[in-house]
């Protein structure tokens, strides 16, 4: 498959993995990037993410048959407003958010009384580096992405999507947007939220002086996504806030229970922990190594 036009709405991790993984495979003519300030332009001139980059939305989205929106939730319908101008007739729009119910919610209305389409996509693959410098062309392959139809979409189109997303390496999943964002909320949003927590704890400056000095592999690997754009994980967090909300009581309650067998020293409940963890852990694992069935 080939589309004449791409554009992708904020050239950074994301979007720039798009766009270098999109030329890899030659699945559009020209990829046109479209970021918030001057600065960053020759940031994205330099990766080669995208064959011309502008600060002008209305000239990026001009004449693009696929649209994908790669920028923070809180921005997602602001910039959808601001390019219906340019959006032509039978145009496909999607995204990359993190929370899709929200999202699908606000922006299916809106492109479709513009004559396009809007399908909700969830890559989920990622950093905790963040910019178009740290975008890799291989960043989708082997990952998942959900895509999150309703009743109103446009089937045709959501073929296109799942078609493009597949094309890019990745193995597509057909979810609600509540689906997804319950899902979501416990394996991606509550991890973070547990390493942010982690990371602010132990590295309090209140903390005594030798404290980050041991802290080893085994605390930066835990922590690693701590590092992550805090911008765009505020506003997955409100945008999810009652999936979230919900997770957290969950983690919590098991923390208080495990809090109460080390109080009582109670070897067997805590070698149970630890056992139950490492099976359910390694046999996902196993999972995640077998090969997908065609």
């Amino acid at each position: 498959m080939q589309f004449r036009k791409i554009t992708i709405v904020g050239v950074g991790l994301l979007g720039g993995s798009i766009g270098l993984a999109v030329k890899r495979r030659k699945l559009a003519r020209q990829i046109a990037g479209f970021v918030r300030r001057a600065a960053r332009l020759k940031d994205c001139e330099k990766a080669g993410a995208v064959d011309f980059v502008t600060t002008d939305l209305l000239a990026a989205v001009w004449e693009a048959d696929l649209v994908i929106l790669c920028a923070p939730l809180g921005q997602m319908r602001r910039l959808a407003e601001r390019l219906l101008p340019a959006l032509k007739p039978g145009a496909i729009v999607t995204d990359v958010g993190s929370v899709k119910a929200g999202v699908v919610r606000e922006l299916e209305l809106l492109i479709a009384n513009s004559g396009a389409h809007f399908i909700g996509s969830h890559p989920m693959a990622g950093a905790e580096k963040t910019g178009v410098s740290a975008a890799r062309a291989d960043l989708f392959e082997n990952a998942v992405c959900v895509v999150t139809p309703t009743k109103k979409t446009n089937r045709a189109a959501l073929k296109k999507v799942e078609r493009f997303w597949k094309a890019l390496g990745s193995q597509v999943l057909e979810l609600t947007p509540e689906t997804h964002d319950a899902l979501v909320s416990r394996s991606s949003h509550l991890p973070h939220v547990v390493a942010a927590t982690l990371a602010n704890l132990v590295l309090n400056p209140a903390q005594p002086k030798l404290q980050a000095s041991l802290c080893a592999n085994g605390f930066r690997d835990t922590t690693r996504i701590a590092s992550g754009s805090p911008e765009m994980w505020r506003d997955i967090a409100l945008a999810n806030r009652q999936n979230l909300a919900k997770s957290l009581n969950a983690f919590v309650a098991d923390l208080q229970k495990f809090q109460r067998v080390v109080k009582a020293g109670d070897a067997q409940a805590i070698a149970t922990f630890f056992e139950t963890a490492k099976r359910r852990r390694d046999n996902w694992c196993a999972c995640c190594a077998s090969p997908s069935p065609e």
